[in-house]
This record gives structure tokens, sequence and C-alpha cells, in this order.
């Protein structure tokens, strides 16, 4: 099996994952809570839905310094994927971000404030929820196309998009309920998104769509083929990609001089096929403006699409988003 083939049966796995997280879903449910070695943990406190149907679990991490006894109010976190954030047992690649252990170790010797984070466990349909949906209508239509039939699996499954039901959800349900429930710092700059691959998508999406609610966003090798990486046009597609971006990006709120994005990829198995399309955003960031200390992009050569090379990369963008204006 060639290793171009190895990486696109892996980019199905990834982008859709249905049969996979459908599975998982199941076997989480009898597991209670995902254990941490640092903090508490609890589920979230949204029961119901006037965005989406399948209303996806949710976990609410504290740090150690989230006490009873202190008014103290910290900073939120949103993560996508939270079945792969804490708990191994939970993850449906028996791999995990440990996230509890490296926001504990950076605040402990004093790199990081203490974050809550809110975990968003995947979706059904992950890939058709996690698209950013507006930046689809951009797209050329070839594009858009095997987007809508999602046929990396070979099913040729017709798709809604659903990211801007997703996202209504978090922003206008979850966040309330949240800084209701707990002592949070509510403002966009201590809010911040955080996710992988397709969620990385959906983290550039929702700062783009809500730079009044999220600060800052971060997203680890984020899937900017935003589809399937052996189609005829590939040479193409980074180009397409990056004007499908700045035409959605003129249409939006986000300020280079406000808020903050940090993005990154490795160069192995999925990640592999990523350098030319973030070459292409990253030029077509610069000419909008962005530049560090508001916009990093990072490569990490040799890293693989997968949740400990995440997890050994985290301090990182964790650093970034730390960082907001005053």
């Amino acid at each position: 099996m060639s290793p171009r083939f190895c990486a696109f049966r892996l980019a199905c796995a990834v982008l859709l994952g249905a049969f996979t997280i459908a599975a998982s879903a199941r076997d989480r449910t009898m597991l209670g809570p995902p254990q941490v070695s640092a903090g508490t943990i609890a589920p979230g406190p949204v029961t119901r839905s006037a965005y989406l149907a399948d209303l996806p679990r949710v976990w609410v991490w504290l740090p150690p310094g989230y006490t009873a006894d202190s008014a103290e109010r910290f900073p939120v976190l949103y993560m996508h994927d939270a079945e792969n954030l804490f708990d191994r047992r939970h993850s449906n690649f028996d791999k995990e971000w440990q996230v509890d252990e490296t926001i504990t170790r950076l605040a402990a010797r004093g790199d990081l404030r203490q974050w809550i984070v809110v975990g968003i466990e995947s979706p059904q349909e992950r890939y058709a929820t996690l698209f950013p949906q507006k930046v689809w209508r951009h797209l050329p239509e070839p594009f858009r196309r095997e987007v809508i039939a999602g046929d990396f699996g070979g099913t040729a499954r017709p798709r809604v998009l659903m990211a801007d039901a997703y996202l209504a959800f978090v922003v206008k349900e979850l966040k309330p309920a949240i800084d209701a429930q707990y002592r949070t710092l509510p403002e966009a700059r201590d809010t911040a998104v955080m996710g992988s691959s397709m969620g990385g998508l959906i983290s550039l999406y929702a700062i783009a769509e809500y730079p009044e609610v999220f600060g800052q966003a971060a997203g680890l090798s984020t899937h900017l083929p935003m589809g399937g990486v052996e189609a005829p046009d590939m040479a193409d597609r980074p180009a397409a990609v990056a004007a499908a971006f700045d035409a959605y990006l003129a249409t939006t709120r986000l300020d280079p001089a406000v808020n903050r994005l940090y993005l990154d990829h490795g160069t192995g198995t999925l990640d592999a096929f990523y350098p030319p399309f973030f070459k292409a955003f990253d030029a077509m960031m610069a000419r909008r403006g962005w530049a560090l200390p508001h916009y990093e992009s990072r490569s990490f050569f040799g890293t693989e699409h997968e949740e400990n090379a995440w997890a050994q990369r985290l301090d990182i963008p964790l650093g970034f988003l730390d960082q907001a204006d005053p």
C-alpha cells in the first residue's frame, strides 16, 4: 500500500469518522466522566438546543486553582473533539491531548494562567458540522460539489453544512450557560477557541464569525485542504482555498489589530499535504495585515496528524492564546 494511499485513507477517517465516532460514543457513555490527573471535570450545563438536533456531550474542566473558597475568575478555552482531550479511554484512537496535565504544569511554573476548558465532543456528522459554511460559497463549483457530496469515504452521501448552527449553539447557548454557572472572565480577551484538523478549521471560522466573543483562536494541523487530498485539481487548490478565505474574511469583522490567531501543521501522514496550503494562506493573511504578535503560523518537521503530536506541542498554542493584549 503506497504512502499516498495510506494518507488518503487517513484523510477519510479523520474528516468523516462517522462510524468510529458513533461506536466510540456508545462506549463512552459506559465510562462516566473523563478521568483527569489534576483539577475537576463535570458535564456541561446545556441539556437541549434550539440549533442542534443531536446535542454533543460537553465536559467542563476546572483547573486546580478553581476552589469554592475563592472569588477568583478564570479565562475560558473552548475546545472541539473533547473525547480526545483528557482521558485516553474516551478517545477514538487511544490517545489524548493531555490538556489537564499541560495547563497544570505550565501554570505551576508561572508560564500560563489557569484556564477553564470547555470540551465539546465530536458531532456525528463531523465533517459537515465543522466545515466553514460561508467559506464554501467562495470555493470553485467542482470543489463545492465535492464538499456537499462528502465522497471521501465512497458513500456519496449528500450533506447539509451545519457549522453556523454548531457555532450558534456554542456562542448563544453554551457560553452564556458556562458564564452563568462558573466564575469566568467572559470578555473576548479572555475567551479562546482551539481544535485540530477539522477542529482547527472550525476554530478559525469561529473567531471570524464571532470576533467579539473569541478574542483568540488556535488550530493545530488545521485542515486547510478542506476536503480530500487526492483530487485531480490538487495543484490548484491551495490558491483556491486562500482566495475563498480572502473573499470570506472581507465580509467579517475579524481585526488583525485586535484578534489573535495561531495555526500550525506537521509534515508527516496527512499533514504532508499541508505545506502548499499554508504557504498560500499565510501569504493571503499577510496581505490582509496579519503579522506577529497577532498571527503566528508554524511548521513542525516530521510530526504527524495525531493526538500525541498535538499533545507534545500544546504548550506553544496555549502560550500564544494567553498573551492577549491588555
